[in-house]
């Protein structure tokens, strides 16, 4: 007699918007497959976090933002554990252990831990009467406090600063929004846009103190008050901290998955452990941490096939961003790169007495950004063209007036009555089209509100309100009346770009100078942005760095890789993977006199000590020093290696000297400190035998010279090099690849590596700064050249000593070769 074996068990830890979008598409793709468990931390069933908003001002109340009840999960066959959230997880008995000390075994892990709200660092943080907005158990403080106190100080003009203001505002309080900026949402909108909605939530009764920075709050037993650096305050009963949320990845990070911002995962949404996924705000895929509700849900589809045995699917690739405000009686949509670049075209259109602003940002006649504000109706129409990267040439002159102008020049802009009754409007909650006609039709729907209520439409992110209005107006027709809308770090709103150009415009050439200068809130940094500001300083002003330890992460510092183990990797530097017999016996010598535990190969054709004590990393140096042995950087941000194939030297296929190659071209490079770590490779022929192609900066040798080609990863996101030029010389080849690294190291941000700097600016842009324009390419070359000879190694100076936090271990240096010498 047959038996069939038990549904395996899913445990999903977070009873948010991800986790249940997940469960629930699981459900309809393979309901029996999995028993599944999950824990929340909050009290309630899952809820819709996103009408937070309107919980607040009073327009709805619990019952109806919570999504899923708790008899929900029992019809389904879900036990749910609430109040009660995971503490620790046990990766090799595939277990976890809950508050309340109980253990409970998976077969799959789903990591939904979603956020933390950012506490800025100040005097008086903790007093009662600060809060975040983040959950459910924020709006009823908030609601509390409105009672009893008539001011309140919203710190943040960000999109959550201003829902929670407008909420305050309705519940009869005093709002005043504090922001260090002079532009609202920045990120979300150019400054005239921003001066606009500032202008109408004013009319609404808010106050802005702006641009400012909050020094401390006051108070004794209870808020009473904030000061800023300037010396003013302002009286407050109640102060919300609303600057933004940080990825909550404390219990990935505890059990020892890889993290960054988020805890890693790959297109498969699969955690650094092959049982363990994760989905949501606390997931990092492809550099990106989603705080937005639609690239969730895609995340959630993509788990869902997989745990479902689907095999018909790629898996998440990213999602293309919109925000919309979601403030009563303010329409504002954003999408895209809203500000572009210098070779973008802006198309504007603006009525100041009725607040309406449309901007277009079109690049080779496609759509690369868009601002919306008071009329909003074709928001989800540009985010499509946008989306979708349509050529809007046919429909250009009239694209600014919308879809419904169009008559027959919309070409590929497909009208809302040409959409079949089966199209997807509303990807968050998979509503079609002819359920949103059905119900206003049947049920006698007028308004967007309505719609929303019956059918989930545009009740989520919001991206698809344009659409539903459209279907409401071709539905009602005449009846329709439409309705009157990434910081560096903790330490400072500003984005990395901001950073850099600060500190190369304002001419910043220390850390703390930019940080006063900045307006950091926290006067000493934290590790992200003193590293950043010191990475930038080094790149514009590298005459005046100076030697700082906390400026430097810590594998810089000790030139060593910590390991899992505590223990540290050492890897001499091989020219361009070449080595002699001497140098072999030498590392052979010191293996064997400080019981190094293993000796492997690198994948960059280095030789790596393995388990070296953290003691020992000042006399192992020493001892490699001793025979001319330096620093293969494989800790840094930093040039690592050039992976040389050997070239016509020895391969009957050869057809140019890639091992000479090799060594020249890390001989001109090596020491440079980078945005984010920095490989090449040469190849002796088009058969790529040093995979060249998937480089930073990677050479292939030709019949006629030499291919050269950027931005390659073969990391997580595997990515192929763009062809840059063909050159003809070895001058030729360093020239290049001085200027590109140079032009690199002044235009990524830190931490950007090759592969999405050049993704993100093009390759034509790349071509036209460095092949069209030699004269730019000889001042690049010379700006690395003075670079070096300000930085040649400036962490080997310090004397020897004791090694400790404030010593750098001394690393053995040769002179720096100019172009003109290398060879």
């Amino acid at each position: 007699m047959m038996t069939t074996s038990p549904p395996k068990h899913l445990l999903v830890v977070g009873n948010g918007m991800a986790g249940i979008r997940t469960v629930e598409e699981l459900l309809a793709l393979a309901p029996n497959s999995f028993h599944i468990t999950i824990f929340g931390a909050e009290p309630y069933g899952s809820y819709n976090r996103i009408l937070l908003s309107p919980l607040l001002a009073g327009e709805k109340n619990k019952a109806d933002i919570i999504t899923h009840p708790l008899e929900w999960y029992a019809t389904q066959g879900i036990t749910l554990h609430v109040d009660n959230p995971i503490l620790s997880i046990d990766r090799e008995n595939k277990s976890v252990t809950d508050s309340r000390g109980q253990s409970h075994t998976y077969d799959t892990l789903l990591l939904a831990t979603g956020s933390h709200p950012i506490i800025i660092p100040l005097p008086g943080q903790q007093l009662p009467g600060v809060v975040t907005f983040r959950d459910m158990k924020d709006v009823d403080t908030m609601l509390e406090l409105a009672k009893e106190g008539k001011r309140a100080v919203v710190i943040g003009g960000g999109l959550l600063g201003l829902e929670a203001a407008m909420g305050l505002l309705k519940q009869g309080m005093q709002v005043t929004v504090v922001h260090l900026l002079d532009i609202l949402m920045e990120r979300q909108l150019d400054a005239a846009a921003a001066a606009l909605l500032k202008s109408a939530l004013e009319e609404r009764g808010m106050q802005f103190y702006m641009p400012a920075q909050t020094a401390a709050i006051l108070g004794e037993s209870q808020v009473s008050g904030v000061r800023f650096q300037d010396g003013s305050e302002l009286p407050a009963d109640l102060v919300v901290m609303a600057v933004g949320v940080r990825a909550n990845i404390d219990l990935g990070k505890a059990a020892g998955l890889h993290c960054e911002r988020g805890i890693v995962v790959d297109d498969q949404m699969q955690t650094s452990d092959p049982h363990i996924l994760a989905v949501g705000e606390c997931a990092q895929h492809r550099g990106m941490v989603y705080g937005l509700v639609a690239p969730l849900f895609e995340q959630g589809k993509t788990i869902a096939r997989r745990l479902a045995g689907a095999t018909d699917h790629s898996g998440y690739t990213g999602s293309t961003l919109s925000t919309r405000l979601k403030v009563t009686g303010i329409d504002l949509f954003s999408a895209g790169d809203f500000l572009g670049d210098a070779a973008c075209d802006t198309i504007l259109y603006q009525d100041p007495s009725r607040r309406i602003y449309k901007k277009l940002v079109i690049k080779n006649n496609i759509v690369q950004g868009v601002v919306l504000l008071g009329d909003t109706v074709d928001g989800s129409w540009y985010m499509e063209l946008l989306r979708e990267q349509k050529e809007i040439t046919p429909f250009r002159q009239q694209i600014l007036f919308g879809r419904h102008h169009l008559g027959d020049a919309g070409h590929g802009a497909t009208k809302v009555a040409d959409l079949p009754a089966t199209h997807q409007v509303c990807g968050c909650n998979g509503v079609c089209k002819g359920t949103i006609e059905e119900a206003i039709i049947k049920k006698e729907l007028t308004t967007l509100e309505e719609v929303r209520a019956h059918t989930k439409a545009s009740a989520s992110c919001g991206s698809c309100t344009g659409l539903v209005e459209e279907i409401l107006a071709h539905t009602l027709g005449g009846d329709y009346i439409p309705a009157q809308s990434k910081s560096l770090c903790r330490c400072t709103p500003l984005t990395s770009d901001q950073v850099r150009l600060a500190v190369r415009d304002q001419q910043l050439t220390s850390v703390v100078q930019a940080m006063q200068q900045l307006a950091w809130s926290s006067p000493d940094g934290c590790p992200s942005c003193r590293q950043a500001l010191n990475y930038y300083i080094t790149v514009f002003y590298p005459a005046t760095i100076q030697e700082n330890p906390a400026d430097r992460f810590v594998n810089e510092r000790l030139h060593a890789n910590i390991q899992r183990d505590g223990s540290y990797s050492v890897v001499p530097r091989l020219w361009g993977g070449t080595t002699t017999p001497a140098q072999l016996r030498a590392i052979a010598e010191i293996a064997e006199r400080f019981s190094v535990p293993e000796i492997k190969l690198t994948g960059g054709q280095r030789i790596t000590l393995l388990g070296v004590k953290k003691e020992q990393l000042p006399a192992i140096w020493a001892a490699l020093g001793e025979q001319e042995l330096v620093s293969g950087h494989a800790y840094g941000k930093a040039v690592r290696t050039v992976k040389t194939c050997v070239g016509s030297r020895w391969c009957r296929f050869g057809v140019q000297d890639s091992e000479q190659m090799g060594v020249l071209l890390e001989k001109q490079l090596w020491n440079s400190w980078t945005a984010h770590k920095y490989k090449l490779a040469v190849s002796g022929c088009p058969r790529n035998c040093a995979e060249a192609t998937i480089k930073d900066f990677g050479v292939v040798a030709v019949e006629a010279g030499w291919e050269l080609h950027v931005g390659g990863n073969g990391g997580i996101k595997v990515r192929v090099t763009d062809l840059l030029c063909r050159v003809e010389s070895m001058e030729e080849v360093l020239q290049y690849s001085a200027a590109f690294l140079q032009l690199y190291r002044r235009e990524a941000l830190y931490l950007e590596r090759t592969a999405p700097w050049v993704e993100r600016v093009g390759i034509r842009w790349l071509q036209q700064q460095l092949v069209e324009q030699p004269d730019y390419r000889q001042q690049l070359c010379a700006e690395f050249i003075q670079a070096h000879q300000c930085l040649d190694d400036p962490w080997s100076t310090r004397a020897q000593g004791k090694l400790g936090t404030q010593d750098f271990l001394p690393l053995t240096s040769i002179p720096f070769r100019s172009l003109e010498n290398v060879a």
